[in-house]
């Protein structure tokens, strides 16, 4: 797919943009592009539930929604056995 190739040439990876209505294609190129955020017929990807980031020289990690939380937790793994007195 050379125009996949000619879309992932850039240091950035912000966000990408394409229209289609066939689904089969829409997972295929979307799932191709380098970018962190791709809209599919709309010009517009931001929303308050929807994670913000991208990837190459635009950053990496994302923020916004529940997954920008992540950057700012540490997972701890608590095990608590009920004692039989």
């Amino acid at each position: 797919m050379q125009v996949i190739a000619m879309a992932n040439d850039t240091p950035f990876g912000l966000a990408s943009y394409f229209y289609s209505n066939d689904y089969a294609k829409i997972w295929r190129v979307s799932e191709a592009l380098e970018f962190g955020m791709v809209g599919v017929n709309t010009g517009m990807l931001s929303t308050t539930v929807a994670p913000f980031g991208g990837v190459k020289e635009s950053g990496n990690g994302r923020e916004g929604s529940k997954y920008g939380m992540d950057d700012y937790m540490e997972i701890k793994y608590k095990y608590r056995r009920t004692l039989r007195l």
